[in-house]
């Protein structure tokens, strides 16, 4: 083989694989590539392998599919009340049409990140600085919507934004300081007069309590000592009733007997010297307390002297009777 030959085979190897490089395309996944035709858009080539014509295709952007994280350079912004914070954030978004990302903005990166600073600056200026850090969610919101509705041509879609920092200068730090200080102070102080009210509180319903355990159990006591009157008085009229009934039976028991005692064998001779024993006695309280008495003809007979005894104690009777 000649040395011309051998020059044309390694010339035309180093052509194929010139071609190779340069017009064979394998594209990895969530990825895409635009191609364009002698300067115009030709196409999307998609994960895969794909092949280029030679000397008129050429693959001119290269996009991922897969959502990016881009950051958001630190921007001083004013708030409401006219002071001066610094805010960064994360951008994150996805693109959904590679041929209007490549055609529809010249870096779509930077536009968001633009895009971003400058609603930022518009969201934190409605604000005050105080609810800057309360409202963390309203301003992520608002600036997605804006971003995300400009990006529209662009062929992007911005998932979401987050602020990461607001900074606000050394001074106003010094003061939200103080103020947390003196809030903490305040509600500590807040905290323990709470505590005081509560325990004067519970000290008076105790006391309260007290007063009316104490006045009930005077009460109880009261009551306890009236019912131990009132039965000790049931008690004693019981005592009484039962000692009248029993010297009432006594009295029957003993009337009994001496009726019994009359109807038997010398119960009449006993009843006359009963009598007359009586007649003695009663005679002599009747001199005592009358000026008159019936005296028997007879003294000796026992029988007149039995009449004149029963006259007597029926005189004496009668005058104890009048008295």
């Amino acid at each position: 083989m000649s040395s011309a030959v051998l020059v044309v085979i390694v010339g035309m190897a180093i052509f194929a694989l010139f071609l190779f490089i340069n017009y064979v395309r394998v594209v990895p996944q969530n990825e895409a590539y635009v191609v364009e035709r002698l300067g115009k858009y030709a196409g999307t080539l998609l994960s895969g392998f794909h092949l280029l014509i030679p000397f008129i295709d050429r693959v001119a952007y290269r996009h991922t599919l897969k959502e990016q994280v881009i950051d958001v350079p630190p921007q001083i912004c004013i708030t409401r009340d006219n002071i001066s914070v610094e805010v960064d954030g994360v951008l994150y978004m996805t693109v959904m049409d590679p041929r209007n990302a490549s055609y529809g903005v010249n870096n779509y990166h930077n536009a968001a990140i633009q895009m971003s600073q400058t609603t930022m600056r518009s969201v934190i200026g409605k604000l005050e600085l105080d609810r800057t850090f309360e409202e963390r969610e309203t301003i992520n919101s608002e600036i997605i919507s804006a971003v995300d509705k400009a990006s529209t041509p662009w062929g992007v879609k911005v998932n979401r934004y987050e602020v990461k920092n607001i900074t606000p200068p050394q001074s106003i730090k010094d003061a939200m300081e103080k103020q947390m200080r003196a809030e903490r102070e305040k509600r500590a102080l807040i905290a323990e007069s709470e505590g005081e009210k509560l325990a004067k509180i519970n000290i008076a319903e105790g006391e309260k309590q007290a007063k009316i355990n104490i006045a009930e159990g005077e009460r109880q006591q009261l009551i306890n000592v009236s019912e131990g009157e009132k039965q000790k008085r049931i008690n004693e009229a019981q005592g009484r009733a039962q000692e009248i009934t029993l010297v009432a039976e006594a009295t029957a028991e003993a009337l009994r007997r001496v009726g019994q005692a009359i109807i038997e064998s010398g119960g009449q001779d006993a009843v006359s010297l009963r009598i007359a024993e009586a007649y003695i006695g009663e005679f002599g309280k009747l001199a005592k307390t009358s000026n008159s008495m019936i005296i028997p003809s007879n003294v000796v007979d026992l029988a007149s002297m039995v009449a004149v005894g029963r006259e007597v104690i029926k005189a004496g009777r009668s005058s104890a009777e009048t008295k």
